[in-house]
């Protein structure tokens, strides 16, 4: 008991060091970059909104940090317990992101069940209780009709008391649309008043984050409550929406708030950069319960700098909210998905053809899903549509409604469309998809022809095919949280389930054949229509996301057949590979584009010849460059030159005549610096000298006190001589996280590249508007 409770008691104490560490202790003292000597001011050091991060500036304070909490520690206990707890904070963080996401992932699916079952009916044991949960405990339930129970009864049931007849359907599809417009008004009304950033998937916004661009509030408390609340009411709605790409934006929002409680990240952008890759691979992990995928999502498609110290904590916190998700059981089935299935029939080399086949349609349609979602998006952005979007999502949801009641494919949700496709047929399935004849006596589960049942199910599965493929590009990019990942893979499960039925008809009365003569004798179970349509939904979504091994991993958890990997290798890549050939970009890519984000694709090769003089600024034509100079210049006409410029930073040099650089000064810190030494120093007027150097230079007797200003400058910015190839310059920016770089030629300053700059080049020699580039 002793050593129990001695143990408890480290623990214990270790807990509250941390915590205290965290919140206050942790980074307090200077950590300044260039002159460790000064404290720093509040303020300098941090970013304006729509600004690029330093990178190098970042790392360089976090390196700073960590080497005086380890210096300390060699000193005392406490000491040695505070470096501990600053190493233990970031696993700590993991945890609490973990746990956070988890919880929220699954308060989402129970509450989306729900209210999708609503606009069907209500149960009457309680309201609260969702279709299927409903008719658990009944005991008149069937195999036949699984779905009826007298527990759940249908809104006509409740307002007619009848369930059949012409009446009964007209008063549950207008039932149907009017919950439809209540949830999607809801949701357009929320997200306008409270939080615009709640809208669309998150994706694009946070590829962009994570590159080093600031976009105050994306990430906010705010929008994580609305972005929750209305991504419930979007996916109820029954538009052609998923909630796994928003459930990224939720995973990056809990992280981002929960960043703020540990003073390490809170005051570090590169390292709260490095919490946000690891909460993309937890938004992946819960949303289709594959925290492997997770991590190799973030890797692949979002995370812009993924050391190795982020790969292992982004696997413990996708495990971490894979069993928060798994512990709270929201489909009642022990599963994370709704559309987790498990096959067990091995397929033959015969079928890569039609695998790859479905590769190519899924390409096919991923490079003409971008091209017109695009130029719809353009047409929202650029026409009066774009004013009225509460209009434009109920006009889109009214007509959805509309058209997908009729269908039983298009009226359920995409995840039950998805289940039902995935599903192999049982001998009890009572699925339209299994209306099978019956041929042999025995009751086996050998390929048999097609009934009257499934030739009425592919009819509809064809209209939902059309009407799917149509819908989703209008319905992605309007002001409701929206994601692409369940209609990519609908349209592509419904596509690889046809062809699915068309194999398994063509081997049952063409045994005999060549291509399946001697793996599929009569009588065999040879053709698997759900694997087609798992193969499917992958290429699709490879097509559209142009993902390849993260998708292969998350398609592989979702089913756990290792057997199946070939199958979806070949599909996935093909799929990407066609889709290419149309245009390199993915669709979080071309939104990124659209919306003039400043954002350095790492794929994108530069292939043009340019050098760094061509690019910099200024121009031959353009005013010369403003820089401020080590000595000899007043705090009035530094404050002037600053108002009458917008640049983000100046360089400093030695004169105006001699140009030879000395560093960087960004225009934030100048102007907190300058303003509290206005306040705080005395005899610091506009007549005061700036002082850029080490020692303040000899003044006249009546001169006011000089202000040094050496603490602020970046004594190292990064340089490149004039005839340096844009293609190595962008590299550098790709690879180092710049935002600006300095041209030189033989030590003289020349002028001056920025992300920006080089995003209006390549802009430019693509043919593209330069000015699309929005933010500065």
């Amino acid at each position: 008991p002793d050593l129990y409770s001695d143990t408890f008691f480290f623990f214990f104490f270790f807990l509250l060091l941390t915590l205290y560490h965290v919140t206050g202790m942790n980074g307090s003292g200077p950590s300044r970059l260039v002159d460790p000597l000064e404290d720093p001011l509040p303020g300098v050091g941090t970013y304006e909104d729509f600004n690029t991060i330093d990178w190098v500036r970042e790392k360089s304070k976090d390196r700073d940090r960590h080497r005086e909490i380890t210096n300390k520690s060699r000193q005392s206990t406490v000491a040695l317990l505070h470096s501990i707890s600053d190493a233990f904070s970031g696993w700590l963080l993991m945890l609490l992101v973990g746990l956070m996401s988890g919880a929220l992932a699954g308060g989402i699916d129970i509450s989306a069940h729900w209210m999708t079952d609503v606009k069907g009916g209500l149960c009457l044991r309680g309201f609260w209780f969702n279709h299927e949960h409903c008719c658990w405990l009944s005991n008149e339930t069937t195999f036949q009709e699984r779905d009826r129970c007298p527990q759940w009864q249908s809104w006509a049931e409740l307002i007619t008391g009848k369930s059949e007849g012409p009446f009964a359907y007209i008063v549950n599809y207008l039932m149907y649309i009017f919950w439809a417009l209540m949830f999607s008004f809801l949701a357009v009304i929320l997200v306008r008043a409270f939080a615009p950033y709640a809208c669309g998937s998150g994706i694009p916004e946070i590829k962009t984050i994570l590159s080093g661009f600031i976009i105050r509030g994306y990430l906010g408390k705010w929008t994580l409550i609305i972005k929750t609340i209305t991504l419930v009411l979007a996916v109820s709605s029954g538009l052609s929406l998923g909630k796994e790409g928003p459930l990224v934006h939720v995973a990056c929002c809990c992280a981002n708030i929960l960043c703020h409680l540990f003073t390490k990240y809170r005051k570090n952008e590169a390292k709260r950069r490095e919490v946000l890759s690891a909460a993309a691979a937890v938004g992946v992990s819960v949303a289709f319960g594959a925290p492997i995928g997770g991590v190799l999502f973030s890797l692949e498609e979002v995370s812009y700098y993924f050391p190795l110290k982020t790969l292992w904590r982004s696997f413990f916190a996708a495990l971490v909210a894979a069993f928060t998700l798994r512990s709270i059981n929201p489909f009642g089935n022990s599963r994370l998905v709704l559309f987790y299935v498990e096959f067990h029939t091995p397929w033959h080399l015969v079928e890569l053809a039609p695998f790859i086949l479905l590769g190519i349609f899924g390409g096919l349609w991923g490079a003409l899903f971008i091209k017109a979602n695009i130029a719809w998006c353009r047409l929202r952005k650029t026409t009066c549509l774009g004013h009225y979007p509460v209009i434009e999502v109920l006009v889109v949801a009214a007509l959805t409604a509309l058209l997908s009641y009729p269908n039983s494919y298009t009226r359920m949700s995409g995840s039950e469309l998805i289940s039902e496709l995935f599903n192999d047929c049982s001998l009890l399935d009572s699925s339209q998809l299994c209306g099978y004849k019956q041929v042999s006596v025995d009751n086996s589960l050998a390929d048999r022809p097609a009934g009257p049942g499934l030739y009425t199910a592919l009819w509809q599965l064809a209209l939902a095919l059309v009407f799917k493929m149509m819908i989703t590009v209008i319905t992605f990019g309007m002001k409701v949280p929206s994601g692409l990942f369940i209609p990519s893979m609908a349209v592509g499960a419904i596509a690889g389930r046809l062809l699915g039925v068309g194999m398994e008809q063509l081997a049952y009365y063409n045994h005999d054949a060549v291509i399946f003569k001697g793996w599929c004798s009569q009588g065999a179970d040879c053709i698997t229509p759900g694997l087609y349509a798992m193969v499917g939904a992958a290429a699709c979504l490879g097509g559209v996301t142009r993902m390849t091994v993260s998708l292969v991993v998350i398609m592989f958890e979702l089913t756990g057949g290792l057997e199946y990997i070939v199958p979806l290798m070949a599909a996935t890549m093909t799929s990407k590979w066609v889709a290419d050939a149309f245009g390199r970009e993915g669709i979080y890519e071309a939104h990124i584009r659209l919306n003039g984000y400043p954002f350095l694709e790492p794929k994108e090769e530069f292939e043009h010849s340019s050098l760094a003089v061509d690019v910099m600024r200024p121009r031959r034509m353009d005013p010369t460059l403003a820089v401020l100079t080590q000595e000899g210049m007043t705090v009035g006409e530094v404050e002037s030159l600053v108002e009458s410029t917008h640049f983000s930073g100046f360089p400093v040099v030695v004169s105006s005549e001699s140009q030879r650089l000395v560093g960087f000064v960004l225009r934030r810190d100048l102007l907190i610096s300058i303003d509290n030494a206005r306040k705080r120093q005395d005899g610091i007027v506009s007549a005061s000298q700036v002082v850029f150097t080490e020692h303040t230079p000899p003044l006249p007797p009546d001169a006011p006190p000089p202000l040094r200003l050496r603490c602020i400058m970046d004594l190292s910015p990064f340089t490149v001589t004039d005839h340096t190839p844009m293609d190595i310059t962008v590299d550098i920016f790709r690879k180092l996280g710049l935002r600006q770089c300095l041209v030189t030629h033989n030590g003289r300053l020349l002028g001056i590249i920025t992300k920006k700059d080089i995003l209006k080049h390549m802009a430019q020699m693509a043919n593209r508007d330069p000015d699309s580039i929005l933010f500065n």
